[in-house]
């Protein structure tokens, strides 16, 4: 970091008012409610944005100036630090290291990594980002504080996005958190969801009034009326123009209708001023605006070394262009835009190189570093190479943006050759693991592939691959097994480690374009994981083995090879469960074990949240969700699907657009509108999402009675198979077709089934095989089967499959007359239907029941009560009601205690409870 400390006060005044500011007591009151919010522990954030000179900055100071009874933190961007991860954070957290001990040690540990304080693994940014936000809820237990950035724009990424993080996290917190900014496509993105103040021109009657107060004689108001309008009110360009200007010269200017472009006047305006200063107190300006963050010792020693008088700030303070007290700071970032913009080339590129001596000799390799660049003309390969030094200690620190920012100003800086290459791949390959899936593909695209090694081209091969699944390339994902077989190649005999990983990606990209997977096929894959398993030892090993066997092998020959990795991955550890990825799943479904696949999936996901890898939990928490559904459990998929919004908000990602089609069909969403969503997937490449939404509309028709549909969206699924997502298929084919009179088109995969639960023998496969065998036998064979597969399905911990168990048996008891027996199985299909919120099923029981003669009341245990409540109420009052402490729904959901303790207050305010036990009775577990 470059040792700038924050700018901190205490504010113990309570009768102080907000000092007026011309215009504005409307955006003033709108901090002052934000600030009296952080300080009543209503926490909350706001980003002013703003043109240059619209007055975000003095807005922040006269909300900050007089705000009572708070901490106050300032810690502005800085164009030096832009490309120094995490130093606008060390810059905040800094007042705040006595809290440290009191937030969990991981988190702590990351701040420290993050801060270049320790040595460590890099953390995740959004580790980085949880500890941030425990730290400042430990310090706002102490006294509220009001943290204030100015300049976001020139945040470096990773500050900017764990502030936006944190600002989106803020509710029962006494922190409030205030970001100024220019108008900025990056933080735009960085810090959606959060609540943005655009900051326009004064109106018409103020900006007159500053305009006269600012003038040296009065001017027309018919004139100064005008003038307001062409400047937009800027409240800086009034200002300016009436003190560079005579009413003489507007009216001139305005009658001359000239063009006012606000930005480039007044640079013009100050570059002016600047011209008018003395030799020494331009350059001395200029060094200034090379180092940018107002480091009054580092300025000092460069302007002596350029032989500049010890007095040559003088004339740039009597000019009021530049101000020296604890920091050297410009009256304006136009002033410092025009001083930098406005002198030679060759004296830039002097001023950095002098600046760059000085920051080495104090230490500072990465200050040194991006002076060094900014004064090399052309390239350089020994500036390159100092600057991917510095980049690779960014990303020791967790620092992927900016390393990724840092390597691709090092690869322009490389002449020619494999060098550049090498620095513009590592650069991809940062900026993808920021998230930065455009910047990637752009910097890959500069590549010369022809002139690359086979490793680093199978390491861009690969890297496209994943990142057409970020940008939804069709093309891209439905090749992207092929690709990846292409690179496991390359990479062969070279790198096998590598070539492992590879080709267990390659198969998970198989599940996800499933049977749209063009240029390769699914036996050749298989062909190619068995082939993969042998080139080195270890878990990937045997994971590809099993894969491998999954593919190729008759299932009874597959399964014990498969269950080998499945309890590999229950025996790894948190960290090796995590690098293992999801293959998992397949085997753990094509097992027919639901139990360890939700067991892994779980920890997995507690593995993620604990690191703050909140990518990985956003897909392991999906998958919760399906899977659920496959187990027949809608209630829990929508309790992960809420978990996938919550976490979404909290990266600023775009919540609503979380939709998952099976579980809707489920829900009983119109089936148009199911079929839209889902041909929508399938064009971007996603055939296994629209396998599963299709899946999702069969199981909701077999609920309805609508057998022969069920069975024509699921026969063309069947007729081309894809492992274990067709054995999944195959219970429901049965009873589409046992239901709608075509019995010995589905007997074939009743017979599979039974082969499946022979040969792999869980609880749940034993059960819909028996189920399956029911459907099909005839009466006075049916009912043993039946009453099997509810004893199977009873161990397991599939409630759907139970509950539809327990229907076709009370169906099948009602139509041979037994109708007290089929009362008892009804009863109980519709409490599990009800309780697993599977709408279309219940109605199915409740109409059985009513026809034995039984009045049945509509409506589940909670169901009322979670109605009442917001989703993220009604998600805390779950995980509550479940047992779980308000630490642990706090790290699930990401907020604080303090906020899960707010909306739990509120959710037995209105629920009417008053203990978690009576919580738990309104929210029964499954």
């Amino acid at each position: 970091m470059l040792g700038l400390e924050p700018t901190t006060h205490y504010r113990e005044s309570i009768d102080t008012p907000f000092p007026p500011i011309l215009g504005r007591s409307g955006e003033l009151d709108r901090l002052g409610v934000l600030v009296a919010g952080g300080r009543n522990g209503r926490g909350g954030a706001l980003l002013i944005r703003g043109d240059p000179g619209i007055g975000k900055t003095a807005l922040l100071d006269g909300a900050t100036s007089a705000a009572q009874g708070v901490r106050v933190i300032r810690a502005d961007g800085y164009e030096a630090e832009s490309a120094m991860p995490y130093a606008t954070l060390q810059r905040i957290g800094r007042p705040f290291a006595e809290s440290l001990a009191s937030i969990p040690p991981r988190q702590a540990a990351a701040l420290r990594i993050a801060a270049g304080l320790d040595d460590g693994p890099p953390p995740d940014r959004y580790l980085v980002g949880l500890g941030m936000l425990s730290l400042l809820a430990a310090a706002g237990e102490v006294e509220p504080v009001v943290c204030v950035i100015d300049d976001a724009h020139l945040v470096d990424p990773e500050s900017l996005e764990v502030l936006a993080f944190v600002a989106r996290r803020l509710e029962a917190e006494s922190i409030a958190l205030l970001l100024g900014s220019r108008p900025d496509p990056r933080v735009d993105v960085v810090v959606a969801g959060m609540p943005v103040l655009h900051l326009g021109g004064l109106d018409a009657l103020p900006a007159v009034e500053l305009l006269n107060r600012s003038a040296t004689s009065t001017i027309d108001p018919f004139l100064a009326t005008q003038i307001a309008e062409e400047t937009g009110g800027n409240p800086l360009a009034l200002i300016d123009l009436a003190r560079e200007f005579t009413a003489r010269q507007l009216t001139a200017s305005s009658v001359a209708q000239a063009p006012m472009p606000v930005g480039q006047r007044l640079e013009t305006h100050y570059l002016r001023e600047v011209e008018a200063l003395p030799p020494g107190a331009r350059v001395w300006l200029l060094v200034v605006a090379a180092e940018s963050t107002g480091d009054p010792v580092l300025i000092g020693e460069a302007a002596a070394r350029l032989g500049l008088a010890a007095d040559a700030a003088a004339d740039a303070e009597r000019a009021g262009l530049a101000s020296v007290r604890d920091a050297v700071v410009f009256r304006h970032p136009l002033v410092r835009a025009a001083v930098y913009n406005g002198m030679p080339d060759a004296d830039r590129r002097r001023v950095h190189e002098t600046l760059r001596e000085v920051a080495a000799d104090h230490g500072r390799a990465d200050a040194a570093a991006w002076h060094a660049a900014a004064a090399t003309l052309g390239t350089d390969e020994a500036v390159a190479h100092d600057l991917e030094r510095v980049a690779d200690a960014a990303g020791g620190r967790g620092g992927t943006a900016s390393r990724a920012r840092l390597l691709t100003r090092a690869a322009e800086l490389t002449p020619e050759g494999p060098n550049r290459d090498a620095r513009l791949l590592a650069a991809a390959e940062a900026a993808a693991a920021a998230g930065a899936a455009q910047l990637a593909l752009d910097l890959l695209d500069r590549i010369d592939a022809e002139r690359l090694d086979p490793v680093s081209l199978g390491r861009v091969l690969s890297l496209r691959t994943l990142l057409a699944l970020f940008v939804a390339d069709p093309a891209g994902i439905i090749s992207g097994a092929a690709v990846m077989l292409r690179a496991a190649d390359l990479f062969h005999g070279l790198v096998p480690e590598l070539e492992q990983r590879t080709l267990v990606r390659a198969f998970e990209l198989a599940l996800t374009a499933e049977w749209a997977m063009e240029g390769t096929s699914l036996t050749e894959l298989g062909h190619r994981l068995a082939a993969g398993a042998e080139v080195a030892g270890g878990p990937r090993a045997i994971a590809l083995r099993a894969l491998g066997a999954h593919i190729l092998l008759p299932y009874e020959e597959a399964v014990p090879v498969m269950r080998e990795a499945v309890t590999m991955l229950g025996e790894s550890d948190d960290a090796q469960l995590l690098d293992l990825g999801h293959f998992g799943i397949a085997l753990t479904m094509a097992l027919w074990d639901e139990r360890m696949c939700v067991e892994l999936l779980e920890r997995t996901a507690h593995a993620a949240r604990d690191a703050g890898l909140l990518r990985d939990l956003d897909t392991t928490l999906w998958l919760l969700g399906l899977v659920e559904l496959v187990r027949g459990d809608p209630a829990a998929s929508a309790r992960y699907i809420e978990q996938v919004r919550e976490l979404r908000r909290a990266i600023g990602y775009d919540a609503e657009q979380v939709v998952n089609a099976s579980y809707l069909a489920w829900a009983g969403a119109p089936t148009e509108l199911i079929e839209q969503i889902a041909q929508a997937v399938l064009a971007t490449g996603f055939a296994g999402a629209w396998t599963v939404a299709m899946t999702g509309l069969s199981i909701r028709a077999i609920a309805g009675g609508h057998y022969r549909d069920a069975f024509d969206r699921l026969q063309p699924m069947i007729d081309r198979p894809f492992v274990q997502v067709t054995y999944q298929q195959l219970p429901d084919y049965v009873e589409a077709g046992a239901r709608s009179g075509k019995p010995a088109a589905v007997r074939a995969a009743a017979d599979r089934l039974a082969g499946f639960a022979a040969a792999s023998g869980t609880p749940w496969i034993r059960g819909v095989s028996e189920r399956s065998i029911a459907l099909l036998a005839p009466d006075d064979e049916a009912e043993p089967h039946y009453t099997a597969a509810i004893e199977h399905l009873g161990e397991s911990t599939a409630p759907g499959e139970l509950g539809r168990a327990h229907l076709v048996y009370g169906e099948w008891l009602r139509r041979s007359k037994r109708r007290r027996e089929a009362r008892e199985q009804l009863r109980l299909a519709l409490g599990i239907f009800e309780r697993v919120g599977a709408p279309a099923f219940a109605d199915r029981a409740r109409r059985e029941l009513e026809a034995t003669g039984e009045r049945v009341a509509r409506h589940a245990p909670g169901e009322a009560d979670a109605a009442a409540l917001t989703p993220q109420e009604a998600t805390i009052a779950r995980m509550a009601a479940e047992g779980q402490t308000n630490a642990e729904i706090g790290a699930a959901l990401f907020i604080s205690v303090n906020t899960v303790d707010y909306h739990l207050r509120k959710v037995f305010r209105k629920l009417e409870v008053t203990s978690r036990r009576q919580l738990s009775e309104r929210f029964p577990g499954r």
